[in-house]
């Protein structure tokens, strides 16, 4: 009896199921970045640990074509899905005690008499305070490329260089303890993402 077509079947269903389950998550990555609801960013964590999950256990090989696919699923997942990750992380850590600035930072005493405007609501109108950590949504998405990219490449030690390069652009600005605590969150958050992403394809693949 010949039963390599059953094992064939098998394979595809595999693969099928491993790829619709990695399109959820990038599907609600996707509304997530949208919508910055943190619904959907816990959707889509949940959906790609639930893809690693599956790439984990034993598998058929991979004919090319599924690997690839596979690949640029998992680039663009780590590429959107890690913004809202990294956001609601950080929300989670700080409870919005940190007042945002309207180029994407926030907003940071420079003096101790600074505390009143920031309370008040008058943050931003004076001297007191300045924006910090400004670009972390395009900072954040070239991170997560390179990242990601490095580790499908296997040239894991990139990360290195990125989170290096990272660290002394923002070196000057993390004279604050809110923007150390905010830089190290979210870097830590969307760094985890971008392996985990790219330890999908690994996974699969091995």
């Amino acid at each position: 009896m010949n039963f390599y077509p059953a094992i064939d079947l098998f394979g595809y269903a595999y693969w099928l199921l491993l790829i619709l389950v990695s399109v959820a998550s990038l599907v609600a990555a996707a509304f997530a970045f949208k919508f910055a609801k943190p619904v959907y960013a816990i959707v889509s964590g949940g959906t790609l640990a639930a893809a690693l999950i599956l790439a984990a256990m034993p598998n058929p090989d991979a004919h090319s074509s599924f690997g690839t696919l596979l690949g640029i699923i998992a680039l663009a997942l780590s590429v959107i899905g890690g913004g809202p990750v990294a956001a609601y992380s950080l929300r989670l850590a700080t409870r919005g005690s940190v007042a945002p600035g309207s180029h994407g930072g926030i907003l940071v005493e420079n003096s101790p008499s600074a505390a009143a405007a920031v309370s008040s609501g008058a943050a931003g109108e004076g001297a007191a305070v300045h924006e910090v950590l400004r670009g972390g949504l395009a900072i954040g998405i070239l991170e997560r490329l390179a990242v990601t990219g490095a580790i499908l490449a296997g040239f894991p030690e990139a990360i290195a260089v990125v989170v290096a390069i990272k660290g002394v652009g923002r070196f000057t600005e993390l004279a604050a303890s809110e923007a150390r605590e905010r830089f190290i969150i979210g870097t830590l958050a969307s760094l985890t993402w971008a392996c985990a992403c790219a330890a999908l394809v690994s996974l699969a693949i091995a």
